[in-house]
């Protein structure tokens, strides 16, 4: 697939075209740039240039992130058997995707993503395919709007609230700010989950090098898009109520590493907080 196919929805007469808003950043694709990816217009390269001026290791994180996602859905699916996963933040598909590793270790898995940039909610409908066994879904939602996402008919479609969920909340939080009160939004999430579901979560911090990211947030504030990290006490308090599984709440790469974790990598460049937590 080449230059805008990936733009050309699959015909559903049901769909209404959407407004990709190119005049402001969004998160999904500064994020899609950091990483190497062609789905960003100016105003994302524009403020992702000046996080990078601000921060010259903002590459990092993006990959990172990335890669402790992959292990942490191999993890979940392989070792203990989740079926669904409910992706909130997903971002624009970089595979491997979610329902990909999912489905490539059980090929029943049912993925719902959720997000609410039209440019995702475009490659959503184009590309995001399950294997014939599962299914996908894609939510158009804010992650604040608690309510829409849980009463959402293609979540209820998808997902059995009577067997274990993966919640993930992949590098999503860090853009909420404390005034949408973001544990609420996640204690209200996890309540809706039954016993034996998890939480997967990862948030950026400014523990190693708290000037850089306070320069990036500023940079962000500019542009429109609150970006709040948080050190690992608060970050730590998303699990409330959870049990993390081993190796707990570390930087990321530090988390169940294999072969693909960049081992030159210093916790000040990647700068994530990443754990799995299971609801009892």
């Amino acid at each position: 697939m080449s230059g805008a196919d990936w733009m050309k929805p699959k015909p559903d007469a049901t769909k209404q075209p959407v407004d990709l808003q190119t005049d402001r950043p969004h998160p999904a694709r500064v994020y899609d740039y950091l990483l190497g990816g062609k789905d960003n217009f100016p105003a994302d390269r524009t403020a992702a240039e000046a996080g990078l001026k601000a921060n010259p290791n903002s590459r990092i994180p993006p990959r990172e992130n990335r890669n402790f996602l992959r292990r942490a859905v191999e993890y979940l699916a392989a070792e203990q058997g989740i079926r669904q996963f409910l992706d909130i933040g997903t971002g624009i598909p970089t595979s491997p995707n979610v329902h990909e590793v999912a489905q490539g270790i059980a090929p029943d898995s049912r993925i719902v993503y959720v997000d609410n940039d039209p440019i995702v909610l475009a490659h959503a409908r184009a590309l995001l395919t399950s294997k014939p066994e599962g299914r996908t879904e894609y939510i158009d939602a804010d992650l604040r709007d608690v309510d829409r996402i849980l009463n959402a008919p293609e979540l209820r479609e998808v997902i059995d609230f009577n067997q274990p969920v993966a919640l993930l909340l992949i590098a999503i939080m860090h853009f909420v700010g404390d005034a949408d009160k973001p544990y609420e939004i996640v204690q209200r999430l996890v309540d809706a989950l039954p016993s034996g579901s998890f939480l997967t979560l990862t948030h950026l911090t400014g523990d190693f090098d708290a000037a850089a990211w306070d320069r990036v947030a500023a940079i962000y504030a500019k542009q429109g898009v609150t970006m709040q990290v948080r050190p690992h006490d608060d970050i730590a308090r998303f699990f409330t109520g959870l049990e993390l599984v081993e190796p707990g709440l570390p930087i990321v790469t530090k988390w169940r590493p294999d072969a693909d974790v960049n081992p030159d990598a210093t916790d000040t460049q990647v700068a994530v907080y990443g754990g799995v937590a299971r609801k009892a």
